[in-house]
């Protein structure tokens, strides 16, 4: 368990809490997104690990992305962010894990590119958004791709080009948001549901991750086959598992089924 430096975390039943705690903002420079590249790849290849969840520490800032300062002295903007990419998420091949945001207070630029990079997002009420790299003559690069393929094309295209700020309800309503929390039950509402996940299928959450993933620039007929002739990786080890005809027992005996990741 990491207990030093910006990344803390804490490992109970098969489920990770990653927390983000770097004063004042809980901005990410360089080596701390190495930091949570290395968290997140040990999440990754550790089958006793089964759900991950990202948090911040302190409820004013969830993580306002890029450390500008840091970049004033002199990390580079186009420099080493580790295996996973900027946070540690976003470009970390093979994921195959459910990981679940719990966001607070202020979530943007990076941040919310961050927040995206999670399979399901919970929100505090005071929870804040916004891609303002507009008013600082850049781009949003992963939201400008991300984006545009969660929420209405038109809606997308408000937000990165006027940088506006949006609050919690407003991201519930277009569906970013699982659940809207009251600040002091995030936590524990996160908690809640990575336990509902982490008693679930492994080998199916593996092969559903994939199959999104693979299908996303696929036709649906060609990424239907590759599902049905057994070419995902995922899919091909959970159709000869054990897990498979522990599922189909359970249903059959009337009986929560046992899942043991193999």
């Amino acid at each position: 368990m990491r207990t030093e430096g910006p990344i803390k975390t804490r490992v109970e039943g098969g489920i990770l809490e990653v927390t983000l705690d770097r004063p004042k903002a809980n901005a990410i420079d360089l080596a701390t997104s190495r930091i949570m590249g290395d968290v997140f790849k040990e999440f990754r290849d550790d089958d006793a690990l089964r759900v991950a969840i990202l948090r911040a520490e302190g409820d004013k800032f969830f993580c306002p992305g890029w450390d500008l300062k840091a970049a004033a002295g002199g990390d580079a903007v186009d420099g080493d962010y580790g295996v996973g990419g900027f946070g540690g998420l976003q470009e970390l091949p093979h994921l195959n894990k459910p990981v679940i945001g719990a966001v607070n207070g202020i979530c943007c630029g990076g941040g919310l590119e961050l927040a995206l990079s999670c399979d399901l997002i919970l929100a505090s009420s005071t929870a804040s958004f916004a891609l303002p790299e507009i008013r600082s003559g850049t781009v949003a690069d992963a939201a400008s791709i991300k984006l545009p393929k969660r929420i209405p094309y038109h809606v997308a295209m408000d937000l990165l080009l006027t940088g506006r700020w949006f609050d919690a309800e407003e991201a519930k309503h277009w569906g970013l948001l699982r659940e809207i929390c009251a600040p002091e039950e995030l936590r524990d509402k996160a908690w809640e549901l990575a336990r509902l996940l982490a008693s679930g299928p492994p080998l199916v959450y593996a092969a559903i991750k994939e199959v999104v993933r693979e299908a996303e620039d696929m036709r649906f007929q060609d990424a239907l086959n590759r599902v049905t002739r057994r070419q995902v990786a995922a899919v091909d080890r959970l159709y000869g598992s054990e897990d498979l005809l522990e599922g189909q027992n359970a249903f059959a005996e009337k009986r929560d089924p046992v899942w043991k990741g193999r």
